[in-house]
């Protein structure tokens, strides 16, 4: 049996009043990012050791040529062929490193096996050369690989709790030089982590309010992503001062009308600008039971040519419930709509229907976005 949830922006009484009558404003800081500050994602290929036996086996041929070649590199040399370890894994290394990173800085890694190694419990990352899109390499890794699960038992009698074959070392990176990272200088560009004619507009007004001053046009929307913003004179020398102090600002945000519905785990969020159209809903529920029995008949005793047979009794039954009708007047909001449906007893699944042909009826005009 499936348990359904219904969230929504106007779910109680007390906090639809409040998220209705007031919009609260949000940093431009969340609204937007600066072009040319942005993370830097590396990865790099690296062996796991000291596994307890749960490294990669025989058939995983790349594993034992990079112990090969780590040991030749110390003056071991031991062919491949001879070479039989299973407290060895092979595992890709990746790691994001943040803009203005300076050498010496230390990032948090992920380790994940590619080969057939079953746990990297206990495991030790040897150093590891992460390197970027460009092929160059901007920091190192080794240290302690931790799970967060584990495999207890052996054979067919085993317990394994989370997924032992992927793990993390925390600081376990030092940044070896800095990315490629532009830094603003007499201008920067913001770009819309939402693309938005109204909210770019908005916070060109913003800036332009704050920063601009006799008449002057610091902030211009070049399209509804993208806003440039030119350092004005008092802050020249100082963009970073400058670039909180835009952060810091705050607009009224212009939230699109939309409906996200997830039929399979029964789930249902609703904007609290959506308004509705007037409509009447009328719904009603019919049920129908079949049911077989199944009787078994039986000759009387001691007589001849009788057999058993089994006789199917076949009896169906309809249960229809009263239909439920609720108005909706002109301008209707989702607070209205919500408690109307519990009122009537709706389940999320029946809300999902309905909202589904309030949009086919046109009485929604809103995005439905099924996922």
């Amino acid at each position: 049996m499936r348990t359904f949830s219904f969230v929504t922006a106007a779910l109680f009484t007390g906090l639809v009043a409040s998220s209705l009558q007031t919009n609260a404003a949000t940093r431009i800081k969340d609204l937007v990012s600066i072009e040319g500050v942005r993370d830097n994602q590396l990865v790099g290929y690296g062996v796991v050791v000291g596994l307890n036996g749960t490294g990669d086996r025989q058939q995983t041929v790349f594993s034992v040529q990079s112990l090969t070649n780590i040991l030749q590199r110390m003056g071991v040399t031991v062919p491949p062929t001879g070479i039989i370890i299973h407290n060895t894994a092979a595992v890709l290394v990746t790691a994001t490193l943040p803009p203005f990173s300076q050498s010496g800085e230390k990032i948090d890694v992920d380790v994940a096996a590619i080969g057939d190694a079953t746990n990297l419990q206990g495991g030790l990352l040897i150093l590891t050369a992460l390197r970027g899109a460009n092929g160059k390499v901007y920091a190192v890794a080794q240290g302690s690989v931790v799970t967060g699960g584990f495999v207890a038992g052996r054979g067919g009698n085993s317990q394994t709790v989370n997924h032992p074959t992927v793990g993390r070392v925390v600081e376990g990176a030092i940044v070896e030089q800095a990315p490629p990272t532009i830094a603003p200088t007499s201008g920067l560009n913001l770009q819309l982590r939402r693309a938005d004619f109204a909210n770019a507009s908005r916070i060109v007004e913003m800036i332009n309010k704050k920063f601009g001053g006799n008449g002057q046009v610091t902030a211009q929307a070049l399209n509804s992503g993208h806003v440039n913003v030119h350092i004005p004179a008092s802050y020249v020398g100082r963009p970073v001062e400058f670039i909180a102090a835009v952060e810091d600002l705050r607009v009224d945000v212009d939230h699109e009308a939309k409906i996200a519905i997830n039929e399979r785990t029964g789930t249902v969020v609703l904007g609290g600008d959506l308004h509705i159209a007037p409509a009447a809903i009328l719904q009603g529920n019919l049920s129908v039971q079949i049911q077989t029995d199944y009787l078994v008949s039986q000759p009387a005793p001691f007589s001849s040519g009788g057999q058993t047979t089994v006789v199917p009794q076949t009896t169906v039954g309809v249960n229809e419930d009263k239909a439920r009708t609720i108005m909706l007047k002109n301008g209707a909001t989702v607070d209205e709509l919500v408690r109307s449906l519990m009122a009537i007893g709706s389940t999320p699944r029946d809300i999902i229907a309905i909202i589904q042909s309030l949009k086919a009826a046109g009485a929604i005009d809103a995005e439905v976005d099924v996922l």
